[in-house]
């Protein structure tokens, strides 16, 4: 009887065993994929956004010699493929269909920061993955940014006061970064408007204060705060359509979108965010 109950209990233990054996033949989990964004400012004076820098211009010898430092910076991290604030022409592969264009001889010329930071990189790097990720609503789609629709609330109730108080903020740091252009160099520049605890960049202030304005019919203020969120997302998910594990991708974008762009890279499994202030203040 203790010989059949031995066996009983022997055969037990072996199944018990089974799981961890199964598990040990389990396939490795795939290598994360690290993202660094480095958020920027737009070089070649768009005027697009409510707060416009008046960036000086960035072809000349001295603004090229702190582009080539602060690309050199950024290859410490060995990219294995850069994305930027573009729409792509092929959904399909989303690959920047004017990257294959470019040629060393243009940063003389195009001031664009993605062709300034972006295509330089990629080109130093020998690299053919440089990835168009940008997002916008096609005819008819929601508008992400419903900006003309938030003023017609705030002017229509008398808030324009308020609206002034809540952007204050975000315009002084624009009027001080278009001065101190012109004594610091590109690197530090991009190196402070990238660290985490940036009074502007780093925090929502701006987008969660615009929930006020609104009423229990209209809330323009939610709707372009949600709208940006959408937008963002929207621009993160295309990047995971284009990285392959192990990547290390370096993502160039304006930098209103630096705050949403990490929180989704740490918030999804699988993405490592890196600090970009590091590489590019060269520590």
């Amino acid at each position: 009887m203790l010989k059949i109950l031995a066996a009983a209990i022997g055969l037990w233990g072996a199944t018990l065993a089974l799981p961890s054996a199964a598990l040990a033949q389990t396939a490795p989990k795939p290598e994360p994929v690290q993202v660094m964004i480095v958020g920027t400012f737009h070089f070649d004076n768009p005027g697009q956004d409510i707060n416009n820098v008046v960036a000086d211009p960035v072809t000349t010898p001295t603004k090229q010699a702190e582009l080539a430092a602060v690309a050199e910076g950024l290859r410490r991290f060995h990219p294995t493929a850069v994305a930027v604030e573009r729409i792509a022409a092929d959904n399909a592969t989303l690959l920047d269909q004017r990257y294959p264009a470019f040629t060393p001889a243009d940063l003389a010329t195009d001031a664009d920061e993605r062709v300034q930071i972006g295509y330089r990189l990629a080109n130093l790097e020998g690299l053919t993955r440089v990835y168009a990720i940008d997002e916008q609503p096609d005819d008819g789609e929601r508008d992400y940014f419903p900006f003309d629709k938030l003023m017609a609330w705030v002017t229509a109730h008398h808030k324009e006061a308020e609206l002034e108080a809540l952007n204050a903020p975000v315009a002084a740091y624009v009027a001080d970064l278009s001065a101190r252009q012109r004594t610091e160099t590109l690197g530090a520049l991009l190196a402070d408007n990238n660290r985490r605890d940036h009074p502007v960049n780093g925090n929502l202030n701006l987008y969660y204060g615009l929930l006020q304005f609104g009423d229990a019919v209209e809330q323009p203020g939610a709707e372009l705060n949600s709208g940006w969120y959408e937008r963002n997302a929207k621009i993160f998910a295309k990047l995971m359509l284009t990285a392959k594990p192990g990547d290390r991708i370096v993502v160039v974008y304006g930098a209103g979108h630096a705050y949403w762009l990490r929180h989704f890279v740490e918030n999804t499994p699988g993405y490592v965010l890196v600090d970009s202030v590091p590489y590019l203040s060269g520590r």
